[in-house]
């Protein structure tokens, strides 16, 4: 869309969410409410968006970035009042303004579109988007004439019962014409229960000059929720879960039972993947085709490659690689990266490692701050022991070594390419190349002497139990 520019509305706190956090950096589907409107914004095809900030101010900017233009309303007092302090950045804009409250995240691109071309198809000033709710809440009411054309909007506040018996709502997004909109915005007062500035009462003033105005009823109730508290908010968290894996099934991506299964807005999962039941699949995370991820898996912003199957595991700001197997019950925290056909099992973790192509490590261990080569196997109970209580060492075990049972590894140490390292050993010194390191106690066998321990013990039972 040409020669539109947005103005999103950021500034309130939210006080019924009952959250130090201000209302729209809390999440719906991962991504901060003002994220969803400003990413929607840019997909309807608005390239200019100036974002009101208020409360918590710094935080909004922490959070969008330079990408937007920004205005500060301190203090509150309206919605017309905010959209005045973007006025010195927008006076020579020229076209059409679209403003939209920051906390509806469910509002749809094609939504956005179909809104601005009927408000230039009508030759209207100003108009508004509109839904019908079966639970209106307290969001402005839409009053119309017999001939059902609009007449204005009421706020909740200032409604009549009668008025509050009305279910077409304001949804909260509105389309002016600018080359008379900022005389307009200048009439509006705050002679209502409030004692605020209506954006709505712009429409009054452009109507009682014959200027045409319209409410435009395009939206679903969905498209216009704007949670108030944290039931609502967790009404718009379903409804947006949904659209996502409805998304995803038709995409090619079998979702087993979608009512326990949650992706992130952010997250893009490839066709022929299976995502089973109790998965979350949390941030950026990118998942390759042919994958089964789950059951009662956590992902958390990682790059999955094909054919991965990852299973009842945690799976942390890492790369993994295609064919790898992971779990159950293994975790890799953040900053790994796993090579092709890596298998990693029951109870593994990993933290900061790099595991090879084709790397085993299949029950019980620890490795941290490692660099595994090809092929490696890793036995059962391996820790590296990378952290001596102020700084961490890091592990490095080449291609093709084998290192066995319960071996502790003592950072900073270094196993060499096809070395062999014996089960139970303690090494805190490096290996050379096709070594192998034993570092153990000798043992001894005492012939008979498994008899002796036991009289020695019945002795001592007998003597506690006559005393």
């Amino acid at each position: 869309m040409t020669d539109v520019t947005a103005v999103i509305l950021a500034a309130g706190h939210g006080t019924r969410m009952k959250s130090k956090l201000v209302k729209v950096l809390h999440p719906v589907g991962g991504k901060p409410m003002v994220g969803h409107v400003v990413e929607n914004c840019r997909q309807a095809g608005v390239r200019r968006i100036v974002v009101v900030v208020g409360v918590q101010q710094e935080r909004v900017r922490a959070y969008l970035g330079d990408a937007v233009e920004y205005a500060v309303q301190d203090p509150q007092l309206g919605t017309a009042h905010a959209v005045m302090q973007a006025e010195p950045l927008l006076r020579s804009a020229a076209g059409d303004l679209l403003v939209i409250n920051g906390d509806t995240p469910l509002l749809r691109p094609e939504t956005i579109r179909k809104f601005v071309e009927a408000h230039r198809e009508s030759g209207a000033h100003a108009s508004l988007l509109t839904a019908v709710a079966e639970d209106p809440g307290m969001m402005g009411r839409i009053l119309r004439d017999e001939a059902g054309r609009f007449l204005r909007v009421v706020e909740y506040k200032d409604a009549t019962p009668e008025q509050r018996q009305i279910r077409e709502v304001n949804g909260g997004v509105y389309c002016f014409r600018l080359d008379r909109f900022w005389e307009y915005l200048h009439k509006v007062d705050n002679n209502n229960a409030q004692k605020e500035y209506y954006l709505p009462d712009v429409f009054d003033r452009m109507q009682a000059d014959g200027l045409p105005v319209q409410a435009v009823p395009v939206a679903t109730p969905e498209d216009v929720l704007a949670p108030n508290d944290r039931k609502e908010l967790a009404r718009a968290e379903a409804i947006l879960r949904q659209r996502i894996l409805d998304r995803l099934m038709a995409e090619g991506v079998t979702i087993v039972d979608p009512a326990t299964t949650w992706v992130s807005a952010e997250a893009r999962v490839e066709r022929d993947t299976v995502i089973y039941p109790f998965t979350f699949i949390e941030g950026r995370t990118i998942i390759g085709e042919g994958c089964h991820i789950g059951p009662g898996t956590r992902i958390v912003d990682c790059e999955v490659g094909p054919e991965t199957r990852i299973e009842m595991s945690v799976v942390e700001e890492s790369r993994i690689g295609p064919r790898v197997r992971i779990g159950p019950f293994a975790h890799v925290r953040p900053g790994c990266e796993l090579g092709p056909g890596v298998e990693l099992g029951n109870f593994a973790e990993i933290k900061k490692t790099r595991l090879g192509a084709g790397v085993k490590m299949h029950h019980h261990g620890y490795l941290g701050d490692s660099e595994v080569g090809e092929g490696v196997n890793i036995g059962a109970g391996v820790i590296t022991s990378n952290y001596d209580g102020y700084n961490k060492h890091r592990t490095i075990i080449g291609p093709g070594a084998f290192i066995g049972t319960n071996v502790n590894l003592v950072a900073p140490v270094t196993i060499g390419k096809d070395s062999y390292v014996a089960a139970g050993s303690t090494i805190n010194r490096d290996v050379p190349e096709n070594a192998l390191a034993i570092a153990r106690a000798r043992q001894e066998n005492k012939p008979g002497y498994a008899e002796i321990l036991r009289a020695r013990a019945r002795a001592r039972k007998e003597q506690g139990q006559q005393g």
